[in-house]
């Protein structure tokens, strides 16, 4: 199969699809690589690094989507990349559809395959695609919250782990899954005092275990989280919904009754935010302030450390990867249904049920045995 790396256009996007390494198992499985110049510059991978292991370079985004049948990405496609998509392509990479109607229709009407990584699926029910960003997004939004915090960034000017004399701050992180459980170590790591909400009993029973009496858990209802938001300098957004728009938990009234220059760091930015006065951010502008809260909501942190981003999202993409590039993507998804679970869109049709209610359209069922 042709394999096509364009180069990341997203807003300080240095992430790549593919490293050298994921390139070379791809090149010894007998397919063939097209890689976009300085697509791996990001990641201090240079094209002869690439054209060392036997892939081609070539200059531009028109070529790679010309010449390749399988393009994988990182972020969603942007406005150019949609008018590259043709019917007969498969798009791999991240979409977060939910949260974004506009792109669902513009994908779809390309007719192109597109499986997304945050919705394939795993065993135990666990998205092993999204784990590895999400990791890195949680360990990031408490180094992002206690850079906010300081005064030169128009926080409180609270250090996160206080000093002898000086109490910590106070950091409520709302969403026990991967990224609210990477946000905890880290904050703990901090010597802050952290409190975590959510809707589920048994994963606060199993944070309580895994981090002790260090951590505060409480049960999330409109009431607990009104009553922690406001007493918070940090609150870390770490809601998900798999493949669905995230919920809005924290709201515009709760605002007014934070203490000023107090933190929201809104993970969940990718599926449209959990505040209600979130919006996505960049890393070049990463803040704003409303109500005296300092609001930050970059759609892909990882992208700020991409050398160890990309090399940990590629060892969790690539045996996805190998597989629909050697059974070729209607085999593989028959033979998978955990990656059947990824796939969004084909043929103009909405294929994945959280998807379709977001975009208010029908869920379409894919015959893969009879798929063009």
């Amino acid at each position: 199969m042709r394999i096509g790396v364009p180069r990341e256009i997203k807003a300080n996007e240095y992430r790549v699809g593919l490293t050298p390494a994921s390139v070379r198992e791809l090149l010894a499985h007998g397919h063939e690589v097209i890689v976009e110049q300085e697509a791996g510059a990001g990641i201090n991978a240079a094209d002869d690094a690439y054209r060392a292991l036997g892939a081609r370079i070539v200059a531009t985004p028109a070529e790679v989507f010309e010449q390749a049948d399988l393009i994988v990405k990182v972020k969603e496609p942007q406005p150019s990349e949609i008018a590259l998509l043709r019917p007969r392509h498969v798009l791999f990479t991240y979409l977060h559809l939910a949260a974004d109607a506009g792109l669902t229709r513009a994908l779809a009407a390309t007719g192109a395959t597109g499986i997304a990584y945050e919705t394939v699926t795993a065993a135990d029910g666990s998205l092993p695609l999204l784990a590895p960003m999400s990791e890195v997004a949680g360990r990031l939004a408490v180094q992002a919250g206690a850079r906010c915090l300081e005064r030169a960034m128009g926080g409180a000017g609270v250090l996160l782990g206080g000093v002898p004399g000086v109490a910590p701050a106070e950091v409520l992180v709302i969403g026990g899954g991967v990224v609210g459980t990477n946000a905890i170590a880290m904050a703990l790591g901090l010597q802050a005092r952290v409190t975590v909400a959510d809707k589920s009993l048994p994963r606060l029973r199993a944070l309580e275990a895994q981090f002790g009496g260090q951590l505060n858990t409480i049960y999330a209802t409109r009431d607990s989280l009104e009553h922690y938001v406001q007493r918070s300098d940090l609150v870390i957004g770490a809601v998900l919904v798999p493949g669905a728009a995230a919920p809005r938990l924290v709201t515009r009234d709760m605002l007014p009754r934070m203490r000023p220059g107090s933190v929201i760091v809104d993970v969940a930015i990718d599926q449209g935010g959990c505040v209600e006065t979130s919006h996505p951010t960049t890393h070049a502008d990463p803040t704003f302030v409303v109500d005296g809260i300092v609001h930050y909501c970059v759609a892909n942190m990882p992208g700020a450390v991409p050398r160890t981003s990309a090399q940990a999202l590629n060892n969790a993409t690539l045996p996805f990867v190998l597989k629909l590039a050697d059974r070729g993507w209607r085999a593989a998804l028959q033979e998978d249904a955990h990656l059947l679970n990824g796939l969004n869109v084909h043929g103009g049709d909405i294929t994945h049920p959280a998807v379709a209610a977001a975009a208010g359209v029908p869920c379409v069922h894919v015959d893969l045995a009879r798929a063009g």
